[in-house]
């Protein structure tokens, strides 16, 4: 593991509920090298967002962490007690959350916020980390920094609160840095600007992302390897060109048939059928019911994620 930031094994994690357990993670395994930038994407509810949770250790009643392994540089996160965890977060592993209006406190100034980061994880003064917050402001294209330090998240517009979020993270240069959704409610320019300025920042910092999505467009622009989940489940695995040219899994194809293009006229394709129930257990694969390709096998047993191609892994029987 000397070039892995992060290996996920067989995470699995529910949510107790009235109709049963709901299985909101369910066995995924993946990594991120250093330096790379893994895209994690799917339609809303398959799990993207807890995966992320799970790994900072931040899943609330009434879910839980079942089972699995989350090796950060060697070391197994769901083993660490809650005092190690959070020496961890924010410093070695920083997330940016969706909403950036109800991640910052509304009644703290914005640059004590981000102050505060320095003052806990590097134990700077007050004054120096006020300094450096200026900076950190600054390089993520805060104008008259200075001057809006003392300023209150309400007096910001959304693509500057997540700005301030990315200062936030990257405060500490992370290892590793989960994005998820940071573009949330922005416009397509500053969606823009803020997935360019993350990326920016990752190189001159050294940062691994992880960068949750549901739209491919940024995939392909910014992640260096990519995972489709589906269901619980990661469904296919591979570098970002094999999944925008050559995808294998029954899903990844119809989510890229999707895609509208420039000058296209016809009807866009479209995935019959409704995601299955993530309550109680599976019988086969979960595509089944949606899935044009399918084939006996694929009712009565659950396919599982495996190589079929150097650094391709897919869960599909037809593919296997």
């Amino acid at each position: 593991m000397s070039n892995q930031i992060l290996k996920v094994e067989n995470l699995r994690t529910y949510f107790d509920t009235y109709l049963g357990k709901l299985k909101a993670v369910d066995g995924v395994s993946f990594e991120i090298g250093g330096r790379e930038i893994f895209g994690l994407v799917g339609e809303s509810g398959c799990g993207k967002s807890v995966t992320a949770l799970s790994i900072m250790r931040l899943v609330k009643y009434p879910g839980k962490i079942v089972s699995g392994k989350v090796f950060f540089k060697d070391e197994d996160l769901l083993e660490k007690d809650d005092a190690a965890m959070q020496k961890i977060r924010g410093k070695e592993i920083s997330m940016i959350f969706q909403d950036p209006l109800s991640s910052l406190n509304p009644v703290l100034k914005t640059g004590e916020q981000v102050s505060e980061v320095y003052r806990f994880h590097q134990r700077f003064p007050r004054k120096k980390s006020k300094q450096e917050s200026i900076v950190m402001m600054e390089l993520v294209g805060i104008p008259s920094s200075k001057s809006r330090y003392s300023d209150y998240p309400h007096q910001f517009s959304g693509g500057m609160r997540q700005r301030i979020m990315t200062a936030m993270a990257l405060s500490c240069t992370p290892s590793l840095l989960i994005a998820d959704e940071p573009t949330t409610a922005l416009d397509v320019t500053i969606q823009a600007q803020i997935l360019d300025l993350i990326s920016q920042l990752s190189k001159r910092f050294g940062t691994s992302i992880l960068l949750i999505t549901h739209n491919l467009g940024i995939i392909a622009r910014h992640a260096n390897k990519v995972g489709v989940m589906y269901a619980g489940k990661l469904v296919e695995i591979a570098d970002v060109e094999s999944i925008f040219y050559s995808p294998l899994h029954p899903y990844t194809a119809g989510l890229l048939k999707s895609i509208p293009k420039v000058g296209h006229k016809e009807r866009l394709n479209t995935i019959e059928g409704v995601v299955p129930s993530l309550i109680g257990d599976f019988k086969g694969c979960r595509f089944y019911s949606r899935c044009d390709r399918r084939k006996d096998l694929c009712a009565s047993e659950e396919p599982s994620l495996v190589e079929v191609e150097p650094n391709h892994k897919v869960c599909c029987h037809i593919c296997d």
